[in-house]
């Protein structure tokens, strides 16, 4: 039979592996770097047969190439766990995929692994690399897979194996290690040119807090020495800006054991910080149509019954029980906002309702999962349910896409779109689902929007476009995120008026911008290393005198940009004014307005800069103009109002 490879058409005989194909069609440049093939089915490693009915088309997959890095990871893992067993013969292995990043691999064994032995475990990683030894791949049946696992004493691949389906199983195997796995891997260790293990930490098995805790290593490899000591060098960067850390620093906001895990206590100025988002959020929702509503943070469980939540999310929710009736704490705002759209009758001239609720919600996350702001318990999202008719729908969903476009660009952030598609565990009709899944494609691609499938992984009511914004280290946060939703209007027996005077059903689109306002400040104060804007800044300027002769001026001063609705402090303490900047400057205010015998004199103040430029000396009038600017300058670029003095 014969396929398109690149720009060459290749006759291929059934069963064939990828090795054999790549060997035959790349130069030998071109094969040291090629550790597979794709096509529209997938990809292929070269120990892989792509018969019986190959694709019609294959590509190489290279080794600095994303599919190219996610096969080199997966197999350093297989790498990491034969060194385990080298070093630590009674340690049983569990499963080791590749992730974003990296690779882990889950171990049992009898006492936790020290810093010395992740050393220890790469150093011997190291030499099986430069062994070179050759990945292969072998097909056998369920039974005689049990029965080799057996005797190697690996009970968690046993389990692995009761749960598969398929008579036949896939081994991979290098040196003196064989592993359960479907692959893709490289053609032998030496591929994998650079590694690093980068921590331990407990893991259940399968997730089960009711299983054995396991111990998970975690590592990341490359395609060359610089690209990892480049992503190295990020991840001194991230310790830097790890928001937990500035948030102290920062006084922004803390964690009590006496409160609880998960919830967060503001401070001053981190509440500050949530109010200066919560404005703009606001003015700016207002702008674009939409009306403020708010509900309740309990619903009796009939409610999380029929919009099948009590189904499909009970394991997230809290529940409680008032006057021998169940009630729900809410863990987002649909049903509430379905409720007021139902309290009177709409007409088709009413659509579309654009409902905005800057909602406090709860959800169960399990301790294990909880990280800072960006993982909690309670949070708030910048949550807006949309109602209109289904002719209304894309011009709907191209307004969200822009309103998120406006708002990232507004923060610096650039960002990736994907499409999810139907899970497994859903509710509606097939129809209905594929009018939800046209609707979002359409409206992407009439903005030319590029965009990736997440097949499966949609909302269990509807599909949704989910949008992860890049932060300054290059990092994917998940924030915004459009669901179009046929089943719950349905559910819930919305309805409007049609032209004809007969009822019709609605659909409804659930969309976030900022997502969990939480989440959103701790990515901020990463992404900014704490340095925010001016515009959104909790302190935007400290007044700083040289000794108490200037105190009275600097009270004036400070009560004139106060009042102008500039966001402003003294430090009027007895102390050197070096020791006065240098912790300004720890605090990252954008500046500080020094105040001397000569400032005081002529009713001026002295600018420096956070980042250590003195602008010199300017008049209160001047100073005020120049706040403005900076404040402005961000909404002019983005072409939106300005909001915030």
């Amino acid at each position: 039979m014969q396929i398109e490879f690149g720009e060459q058409r290749v006759e291929i005989e059934e069963g064939e592996s990828c090795g054999l194909i790549l060997s035959r069609t790349l130069s030998n440049k071109r094969l040291k770097s090629a550790v597979g093939c794709r096509c529209e089915s997938g990809v292929f490693d070269v120990h892989s047969p792509v018969g019986p009915s190959p694709c019609a088309r294959f590509e190489v997959v290279d080794m600095n190439s994303p599919e190219g890095l996610s096969i080199i990871r997966h197999s350093a893992a297989h790498i990491m766990a034969e060194s385990v067993q080298r070093l630590f013969p009674s340690a049983k292995v569990a499963i080791g995929p590749d992730i974003e990043n990296g690779f882990y691999y889950d171990f049992d064994f009898e006492r936790p692994f020290t810093p010395q032995d992740l050393e220890a475990i790469e150093s011997e990683m190291v030499k099986i690399i430069a062994q070179d030894q050759p990945f292969s791949r072998r097909t056998i049946s369920k039974q005689d897979a049990r029965n080799l696992f057996e005797a190697m004493g690996e009970t968690y691949k046993l389990e692995i194996l009761d749960a598969l389906e398929d008579g036949t199983v896939c081994l991979y195997e290098h040196g003196g290690f064989t592993d359960l796995c479907r692959g893709p891997h490289v053609p032998s260790t030496g591929f994998v040119k650079a590694v690093k293990l980068t921590s331990v930490a407990g893991a259940y098995w399968r997730g089960d807090e009711s299983k054995p805790m396991l111990q998970r290593i975690y590592g990341t490899a490359f395609a060359s020495d610089k690209d990892l000591k480049k992503y190295l060098h990020r991840l001194e960067e991230a310790k830097k800006r790890d928001h937990r850390k500035l948030g102290v620093q920062l006084d922004l906001f803390s964690f009590s054991d006496e409160a609880g895990p998960g919830m967060p206590l503001f401070h001053p100025k981190g509440a500050m910080l949530r109010f200066l988002l919560e404005h703009f959020e606001r003015r700016e929702h207002l702008r674009r149509g939409y009306q403020l509503v708010q509900g309740p943070q309990m619903l009796r469980r009939e409610l999380w019954e029929r919009s099948g939540h009590y189904d499909n999310y009970r394991e997230n929710m809290y529940f409680t029980e008032i006057d021998e009736q169940a009630y729900g704490i809410k863990p987002m705002n649909c049903l509430s906002h379905m409720l007021i759209y139902k309290s009177q009758i709409r007409s088709y001239r009413d659509l579309p309702v654009r409902y905005f609720e800057l909602g406090t919600v709860q959800r169960h996350e399990k301790s294990g999962v909880l990280h800072g702001l960006l993982r909690v318990r309670q949070f708030t999202q910048d949550d807006a349910h949309i109602l209109c008719r289904p002719d209304q729908l894309q011009d709907e969903i191209i307004a969200i896409l822009q309103f998120v476009r406006d708002v990232m660009h507004l923060f610096g952030f650039e960002y990736e779109v994907a499409l999810s598609t139907r899970p497994e565990k859903s509710i509606g009709l097939d129809e209905d689902w594929e009018r939800a899944t046209t609707a979002l494609t359409n409206a992407l691609q009439t903005l030319g929007q590029e965009f990736t499938i997440n097949p499966g992984d949609g909302a269990f009511y509807g599909p949704k476009i989910d949008i992860k914004l890049k932060d300054a280290l290059d990092r994917r946060w998940q924030c915004s995120t459009i669901q179009c939703d046929f089943t719950l209007p349905e559910r819930f027996d919305l309805f409007y008026t049609g032209q004809d005077g007969n009822r019709h059903r609605p659909v409804m689109l659930h969309r976030v911008i900022l997502g969990a306002l939480e989440r959103f400040l701790g990515i901020l104060v990463e992404h900014y290393a704490g340095a925010f804007p001016v515009w959104i800044a909790p302190v935007q300027a400290r007044i700083l005198t040289v000794t108490d002769a200037q105190n009275e001026w600097a009270m004036t001063s400070c009560q004139q940009l106060l009042d102008a609705g500039y966001r402003v402090e003294t430090d009027l303490r007895n102390e050197k004014l070096g020791y006065k900047v240098r912790e300004a400057q720890l605090q990252k205010i954008p500046f500080m307005f020094v105040i001397g015998e000569r400032e005081a004199q002529s009713q001026a103040l002295n600018v420096r800069t956070r980042t250590g430029e003195n602008l010199g000396e300017k008049s209160l009038d001047d100073v005020i103009g120049m706040l403005r600017h900076e404040c402005v300058e961000p909404f002019k670029r983005g072409g939106m109002p300005y909001y915030l003095g």
